[in-house]
């Protein structure tokens, strides 16, 4: 997996660009997006295939204001769009869809156009902000008597003092990890905050994810998105290609293992990066659990799985405050981990970070937004 620039971070760039503080993006992966990335799949016929294979969309509260006025911007510049379409459950008991949402006035669903990494893209080439993707910070050394931050990069390359730290990765303090990985902490805040405690590991769930491609429309399933209950293998299913967007040359679906049999599967193998021989077994148990609802499925032309080792936080660390902020360094700390694990809360949480930058930085601040490593000395490869 790419370790791809966060919404949280994004968000949080672009509101302290437009607020005259100069951002620079570090990031160790070729582009944004995080669990907002998209998959692009070559086929031997030379068809090209999409897919939201992390977040399948966004919900926005009618209630909610915070977020109202931001994805409103972002719909009037096209960068996403409502998904309109009729969702509900399907009960492996009996076999059947046994509820249908069609209720969007309170909760909306939206996703990104022609992406769900597409506001991440847009945000980050907004003037104010520099985004040097491919580079990796190996280290971040708080200088007391300078009162500023000096970034070294993995190579051992000195990239800038800064005035201020934003980190959006929660793996920049999780100790499971850095054992898994043989890596240190690039960021260590242990002498500095009194919640420091709450961040030295963000327990997170696995995924596995499933794309599947179609000749035809699945014209069995009456919804284009659907959880399951009663499965201990998968969790939900989307159709992509049913998205504002998209293409519909074929139909293209997602879906999501639970995280049981994620954890199951890791137990066995390990997390290291997972073999094709691992990828193509999980592919066929997902897809046989998915022919198990008894609904008429044809085989896929093109099906593929992809593992997301430690994407999903477990528990939310700043429910309050929606980011931790340690004062005395200018270091804010946001993500989905600080608020609730989905992409609404990734963005309120980018929204709190920047808020806290705006009161304190008027100089160059230092955004690092690499996904899935760790902290303190070294950056580690992600955990796909």
């Amino acid at each position: 997996m790419h370790r791809n620039f966060s919404v949280s971070g994004a968000v949080c760039a672009s509101i302290l660009a437009k607020n005259g503080i100069s951002v620079t993006i570090f990031e160790s992966a070729r582009g944004p997006g995080g669990r907002m990335s998209q998959r692009r799949e070559h086929c031997e016929d030379g068809r090209e295939l999409s897919f939201d294979h992390g977040a399948p969309y966004f919900i926005l509260n009618a209630t909610n204001s915070e977020l109202q006025s931001l994805v409103n911007a972002w719909e009037s510049r096209g960068l996403v769009a409502q998904w309109k379409a009729k969702f509900g459950s399907f009960d492996y008991s009996s076999r059947s869809f046994v509820t249908v949402d069609e209720d969007q006035e309170v909760n909306t669903r939206y996703v990104g156009v022609p992406g769900m990494n597409s506001v991440c893209k847009a945000l980050c080439q907004e003037p104010g902000i520099e985004t040097r993707f491919g580079h990796t910070i190996g280290r971040s050394d708080w200088l007391m008597d300078q009162n500023a931050w000096s970034l070294t990069s993995i190579d051992g390359q000195d990239v800038g003092h800064f005035v201020g730290v934003v980190a959006t990765d929660k793996n920049t303090f999780c100790l499971g990890l850095q054992i898994v990985l043989g890596q240190d902490r690039y960021l260590d805040l242990s002498s500095d905050s009194g919640d420091s405690f709450q961040i030295k590991e963000i327990p997170a769930s696995p995924r596995f994810a499933l794309m599947l491609a179609f000749s035809e429309p699945l014209s069995s399933i009456p919804i284009k998105g659907f959880s399951f209950k009663n499965s201990e293998i998968l969790s939900w299913a989307h159709c992509d290609s049913s998205k504002p967007g998209r293409s519909t040359t074929s139909e293209c679906w997602v879906l999501h293992s639970t995280a049981k049999y994620a954890e199951l599967i890791i137990s066995q193998a390990g997390l290291q990066k997972p073999s094709p021989a691992l990828l193509t077994k999980v592919a066929e148990e997902l897809f046989q659990e998915f022919h198990r609802t008894g609904i008429d499925i044809p085989q896929p032309f093109f099906k593929k799985a992809h593992r997301w080792g430690s994407a999903f936080p477990a528990v939310s660390i700043a429910r309050e405050d929606k980011c931790l902020w340690v004062e005395k360094r200018k270091l804010a700390i946001c993500g989905d981990f600080c608020v609730m694990p989905s992409v609404e809360g990734a963005i309120s949480s980018g929204i709190a970070a920047a808020a806290k930058g705006n009161g304190a930085l008027c100089l160059p601040l230092l955004i690092d937004l690499q996904e899935c490593k760790l902290a303190m000395s070294h950056s580690t490869p992600s955990v796909p």
